[in-house]
């Protein structure tokens, strides 16, 4: 009973030491006790396999690289760079005239700052009122400006175009915003 007690105690002891170390990986790692996850940077795609368009193509050569494969640095410049991906490959390809035809009929090109000027209009539509202003200024503002009638402007165009006047001949026709209460103007 003596050396069965001894003999748990020293591999106690052993199992102790060995997990205080420097190196305890070893020992959870043999355990299993530590996942190894393979490195997300580190894994590559490869294309699929496809038939060849003709059979009388050269058999491949072990270990030479894929033609349909892209180098890593090919990969990570269409990855930032998606407008790669759209181009041709090759020097001095062109587009086929049904490409060519789409694009013409897509019509003009947008500027070149674009982006920009969606952005901007989308910060000016947006409301940047906290929770308090809403809560105080709970009601919407009177739109500025005035409001043209369409119906009457129509109509107004019609004629001047009828009896061949300018367009900015006569009065153009407003709405009447109606006058506000004492209660409107509290609640």
């Amino acid at each position: 009973m003596r050396h069965s007690n001894l003999r748990l105690l020293i591999l106690g002891a052993a199992l102790g030491l060995s997990a205080c170390g420097g190196n305890s990986d070893g020992l959870s790692r043999t355990f299993g006790l530590v996942r190894d996850a393979p490195d997300e940077f580190r894994v590559t795609t490869r294309a699929p396999l496809s038939m060849p368009p003709e059979y009388t193509l050269r058999p491949p050569r072990p270990g030479a690289a894929r033609p349909q494969e892209l180098s890593e640095r090919q990969q990570a410049e269409q990855a930032l760079v998606p407008q790669l991906a759209l181009e041709t490959t090759g020097s001095g390809a062109r587009q086929s005239m049904g490409q060519q035809a789409l694009v013409d009929q897509a019509g003009p090109q947008a500027p070149a700052d674009i982006r920009t000027q969606v952005d901007q209009a989308a910060q000016l539509d947006t409301s940047n009122r906290s929770f308090t202003d809403q809560l105080m200024f709970w009601r919407s503002s009177d739109p500025q400006g005035v409001a043209v009638d369409p119906e009457r402007e129509a109509k107004r165009l019609r004629e001047n175009a009828a009896l061949g006047q300018s367009t900015t001949a006569g009065d153009t026709p407003i709405i009447q915003r109606k006058s506000k209460s004492l209660l409107d103007t509290l609640f």
